[in-house]
């Protein structure tokens, strides 16, 4: 028992820093004013400057990231908001929430809500606005895919299929096509002329929680729960190939719960990331399913959401730690590291 108490001693000696060495500067991470009060859900960006949250404490949250201040927060939904999604280049805000509505606000408005889609009859958890701006898509647990008139309110089409309890929604850029996923582990992609599903991917092992879709239209991520390693990957698929599966991402050890594609930089690989209820966000080669890099966001609890700003800042959603602000410095061997937390 001696010896090996002394050559455990001996080994800590190789890791203790030796006299009159230089200390190794430690990253301090910025503290701003919080976001929220609790779990955030969901994080989106409105513009370049300001991101938008939702969680637990039932509260929109327009947040400064660059000048780390909150801005605005609306108040009306009644249960957790669970999906946020803006218009681009618009004032407007869309919140989902487990009330079975979804609220619209104006940033530069008033601070009521300017429009009610109710007719939901569980949580929603996927919305997402027309190209032009017209149009709103909603899926629910309750199985069904609605479509709205954004002026009106009024409730245009609603498709209910059995089974499907939608977990994500997503409008593909400047076309007329839906994608969804769902927790009977397909991906739907949906015609929004015929509200009818044109294509059904094969389905998955696990759960389908999240999707996206590339910024040329041609690619969709979606991302699987899991456990232990088993599951949890994200998977690339070819739009102009349906059901076409391209590459998988494995890592992480818990649900990926979310995956977006990172908006492109000249000189770089395309890039996708990750976040898990393993507290870590993965950066990946798009094309061949590498993980470049990953940073761990300890005591952060499960990360549920990511927001790309631009090419090199990301926002992180955690259950225990609110919003998280990450610089991703790309290159040949690319970093992310935390810089604040909000």
């Amino acid at each position: 028992m001696g010896k090996l108490q002394s050559k455990f001693r001996r080994r800590s000696d190789l890791y203790r820093a030796k006299e009159g060495a230089e200390p190794v500067p430690v990253p301090q991470v910025v503290q701003y004013e919080p976001a929220h009060s609790g779990t955030i859900n969901c994080v989106t960006c409105l513009n370049s400057d300001l991101c938008v949250s939702g969680g637990i404490d039932q509260a929109v949250m327009v947040y400064d990231w660059r000048a780390g201040k909150p801005c605005r927060s609306f108040h009306g939904h009644h249960k957790e908001i669970t999906k946020l999604t803006c218009f681009t280049g618009s004032p407007w805000i869309f919140s989902a929430s487990r009330d079975k509505t979804v609220l619209m606000w104006d940033f530069a408005g008033a601070s009521d809500p300017i429009q009610t889609f109710y007719g939901h009859e569980l949580v929603i958890n996927g919305v997402a606005v027309s190209p032009d701006g017209t149009k709103l898509c909603t899926g629910s647990r309750d199985n069904s895919m609605c479509l709205w008139d954004i002026e009106t309110g009024k409730c245009l089409q609603k498709n209910t299929i059995s089974r499907n309890l939608v977990t994500h929604v997503c409008w593909v850029p400047g076309g007329t096509s839906i994608v969804q996923t769902s927790e009977d582990k397909t991906i739907r992609v949906w015609d929004s002329r015929s509200w009818q599903v044109m294509n059904t991917f094969p389905a998955k092992q696990y759960i389908q929680t999240h999707c996206d879709i590339s910024p040329n239209c041609n690619h969709l991520l979606s991302s699987s729960n899991g456990f232990q390693g088993q599951g949890c990957e994200a998977t690339l698929w070819d739009l102009r190939q349906p059901g076409c599966k391209v590459v998988e991402y494995r890592g992480h050890l818990q649900t990926t719960a979310c995956c977006v594609f990172l908006p492109p930089s000249i000189g770089s690989p395309a890039l996708v990331a990750s976040a898990s209820f393993d507290s870590s966000i993965k950066i990946w080669d798009q094309n061949t399913a590498a993980c470049l890099c990953t940073l761990s966001l300890d005591g952060s609890g499960p990360l549920v959401s990511l927001a790309p700003c631009d090419s090199s800042s990301l926002l992180c959603a955690s259950f225990n730690t609110g919003l998280h602000q990450l610089n991703l410095s790309r290159g040949s061997a690319p970093i992310l590291k935390e810089i604040a937390r909000f």
